[in-house]
């Protein structure tokens, strides 16, 4: 599961994905991840998992992490291959969620690739060529259907309705994520690979010691975020550069140096913890002496899929599982009593994984 760092030059995205190395995790406790240059396996922002540990003294704790991707900046006609285009366009089909940064600062000293910055504006540029993409991609497959209906392919007159559809709504202007699908459209709709139906959250940036335009009142900042609300999008706004600061430092002399940076709230892990949530994942816990750690999964997996996280044999081998809430164990005490007290259950194969989970696995 991946989030892939997208805007248009100057925005700020290496300064954020900087901010977001720092909060990194070491990569040898994941050897089953390639770490590439632009990738990285950031941990997921979780009290819960610092109590835990604490709970059982542990002697290892270790977090859910989630990738951040940094993609090559856009411009104006990268559909068309400008730029970087292709190689951004094609980084962003292998994500899962896009983290959209979007410029809020004037600052002379650092250019625009539209001379005047106007969040807006941007938003709608990098929608369009994501929008341009998409109807290729959607046409192409449209110029090859009729020889599967021909052919006599199962849901093939249903593949060109669904696509008749998307490109009715591209062509006016519109993300295919703004149409409505049946879980049948939706299975055709993924193999498809669009990019304008891929989750967004959008990262409003701003730069202290500029010229926020959250403060300017001229309006570039209110239209920005009205298009948002209208819209029920996700966003989260954040000064990349202060975070990048703030992650160099020690927990001890954080809270000093956001009181000088004029810095409240901590917006890099609001942005961490929202990717996770449209990503549609939980956590789940494991807890004892040797290691306290977080678990991802994907909302509605099963206590075997959960179990084939850790290890792909669990799900094979799973017998049953021993599960409470993380915050009922702390309450109890320990394992002893809350076993007594009836509230470890055993989960079957069919028991469906909650956030907070503390699983045992029996294999």
């Amino acid at each position: 599961m991946k989030i892939g760092i997208v805007g248009l030059p100057n925005v700020g995205k290496s300064t954020l994905f900087n901010a977001l190395t720092k909060k990194g995790v070491p990569a040898e406790n994941f050897p089953f991840c390639t770490i590439d240059p632009s990738v990285g396996i950031v941990a997921v922002p979780d009290r819960r998992l610092e109590q835990l540990g604490q709970f059982s003294h542990s002697k290892k704790i270790i977090p859910a992490i989630v990738e951040f991707v940094d993609i090559a900046g856009l411009v104006r006609g990268a559909s068309q291959g400008e730029g970087l285009g292709n190689q951004f366009l094609g980084h962003i089909r292998e994500v899962d969620v896009i983290a959209h940064v979007v410029r809020c600062f004037d600052d002379e000293s650092i250019a625009h690739v539209h001379v005047e910055v106007n969040p807006l504006s941007d938003i709608e540029v990098i929608n369009l060529e994501l929008i341009i993409a998409d109807i290729e991609t959607v046409k192409r497959r449209l110029s090859t259907i009729d020889k599967d209906i021909k052919s006599g392919r199962r849901e093939a007159e249903e593949e060109k309705s669904v696509l008749q559809k998307m490109l009715q709504t591209l062509v006016s202007g519109k993300l295919a994520s703004t149409l409505l699908y049946s879980e049948k459209e939706l299975r055709i709709v993924k193999g498809l690979h669009l990019l304008t139906v891929k989750p967004v959250l959008y990262v409003l940036n701003k730069k202290a010691g500029g010229h926020n335009l959250d403060e300017l009142n001229d309006g570039r900042f209110t239209a920005c975020s009205e298009y948002l609300r209208e819209r029920g999008l996700l966003s989260v706004l954040i000064d990349a550069g202060v975070e990048d600061e703030l992650s160099l430092v020690s927990p001890d002399d954080r809270e000093e140096l956001k009181r000088q940076l004029g810095a409240v709230d901590d917006g890099i892990n609001s942005l961490i913890t929202k990717g996770y949530e449209l990503l549609n994942l939980i956590t789940f816990f494991t807890t004892g002496e040797d290691e306290t750690r977080g678990w991802t999964v994907v909302k509605g997996a099963t206590a075997p899929k959960a179990g084939a996280v850790i290890h792909t044999d669990f799900k094979d081998t799973f017998i049953r599982a021993d599960v409470i809430n993380w915050k009922t164990l702390l309450e109890e005490g320990s394992y002893a009593r809350a076993r007594e007290r009836g509230l470890v259950k055993t989960a079957s194969k069919d028991y469906v994984v909650k956030d907070g989970d503390v699983i045992e696995f029996k294999i």
